[in-house]
């Protein structure tokens, strides 16, 4: 199927308008990814150690062939009287006694852990603040399903913009006589910068 001017420009500027705001949060990430070193970065990091109600655990059921969930009665005491949020479908690790839960996300991370027998329960949340949050959004770490979706998505219309933006580049290169020699170097100086100071 031929594929004329007028709908390579309409692709063109239908995925650049999906792109946009995309594009943009990966560039400026790309920049903090880059130097994260020299970005100051204060953690901030929350304690917490609690004496679990015994009648929180009753409804406790754990096994070591499973890893379990916590009891709902005992997320809802966490959210309410310490503001503690643990996922609906959070899956821990169980040895029969102990109780881990792992809880990454972006930006942060997060861990709970919990002694069955005695009720004694550490947690402990880091935020490492927003450009760490936007620089996992870029890595795609810890962001669940519906984000890296997206992620795919957004990479489907990049290709659409830069495949139509070859195809315009083509059809008037005849008119603008720079448009191989720039387009050449847009190939030239990463592959140089690789193969001669990457080692």
């Amino acid at each position: 199927m031929a594929v004329s001017l007028g709908s390579a420009r309409q692709w063109h500027w239908i995925s650049s308008a999906v792109c946009l705001v995309g594009m943009l949060l990966f560039a400026i990430t790309g920049i903090t990814l880059n130097h994260a070193a020299e970005i100051p970065s204060t953690p901030k990091v929350i304690n917490h150690e609690l004496s679990v109600p015994a009648e929180l655990l009753e409804a406790w059921n754990g096994s070591e062939s499973e890893a379990p969930q916590l009891p709902v009665n005992l997320v809802a005491w966490l959210a309410e009287e310490h503001r503690i949020q643990i996922p609906r479908n959070h899956r821990g690790e169980w040895d029969g006694s102990e109780y881990y839960l792992a809880l990454p996300r972006p930006g942060g991370d997060g861990w709970l852990s919990l002694d069955v027998e005695t009720g004694d329960l550490i947690f402990e949340s880091t935020d490492r603040g927003w450009i760490a949050y936007f620089n996992d959004l870029h890595k795609g770490r810890d962001t669940g399903s519906v984000w890296r979706w997206f992620l795919d998505v957004f990479a489907v219309a990049c290709v659409v913009f830069c495949l139509t933006g070859f195809w315009l580049l083509w059809k008037q290169s005849s008119r603008r006589v720079s448009t191989w020699p720039v387009t050449a170097l847009g190939v030239l100086i990463p592959l140089v910068i690789a193969l001669v100071f990457i080692h």
